[in-house]
This record gives C-alpha cells, sequence and structure tokens, in this order.
C-alpha cells in the first residue's frame, strides 16, 4: 500500500458519501412513505455500477485494491456511496413497527442488490 493509494481511497470515499448523502437527502424530500428507498436505491445503485466495473477494469473479488483506479473507484467511491450500516439501521427501525416488513426489506434489497450487480457485469461482458 502507498501512499498514493492511500489518498485516492479517501478521496474517493468522501466523493461517495457526498453522492450518497445528496442521493438519500432528494429520496427523502420526495418520498415519505415507511420503506427505507434512499437506502435501497443507494445501495442497489451501487451495487450496479460496482458490478459493472467490476468486469470493465477486469477486477478480481480477490485483489480489488490493487491499483489506484481501483483503489479510488471501487473501494473508495463505492465504498462511500453503498451504505451496509444504513441498511441495517433502518431494518432495525422497520423491526420496531414491523418485523415482517424489516424482513421484506432485508431480503429485497439482498435479491435486488444481487440482480443489480449481476445486471451490471452481463452489461459490461456483452459491450466487451
Amino acid at each position: 500500500m502507498q501512499p498514493l493509494d492511500v489518498m485516492w481511497v479517501g478521496l474517493g470515499g468522501g466523493a461517495g458519501s457526498v453522492l450518497r448523502w445528496w442521493i438519500g437527502k432528494l429520496a427523502g424530500e420526495r418520498y415519505h412513505g415507511a420503506f427505507p428507498l434512499g437506502t435501497f436505491l443507494i445501495n442497489v445503485s451501487g451495487a450496479f455500477v460496482i458490478g459493472y466495473l467490476s468486469v470493465l477494469f477486469a477486477v478480481d473479488f480477490r485483489d480489488r485494491y490493487g491499483t489506484a483506479l481501483n483503489a479510488g473507484v471501487l473501494t473508495g467511491i463505492l465504498g462511500g456511496y453503498t451504505t451496509f450500516s444504513s441498511m441495517q439501521l433502518d431494518a432495525a427501525k422497520l423491526a420496531g413497527r414491523s418485523p415482517p416488513q424489516a424482513a421484506f426489506y432485508l431480503f429485497i434489497s439482498l435479491v435486488c442488490g444481487l440482480l443489480a450487480a449481476a445486471l451490471g457485469a452481463t452489461l459490461a461482458r456483452l459491450q466487451g
């Protein structure tokens, strides 16, 4: 690990976090339902992008930290953008009101995230 890699991860993580905050804020201003739509959209879109870019950059999951581009984009930007911890907090809050709704939220987040990552990877493969 080089100091420049740390810088790229930090800059990317900051940019991804700001993007997550902005999209979450926009979703919260426009949607007032019980479903945590902002977190859901952020995580599913992030899964799509990381699936796409992982194939485009030819990154194996065991070595996604290898180059400055991988570190800055995949780990930094997309790591800062997506949010497992917020998804868990949203589910915990939902469980206090409706355990079935919390279970549905976790299930649909997992399924849609997997499908989005697979779709992104497939799209990148089709584009060659």
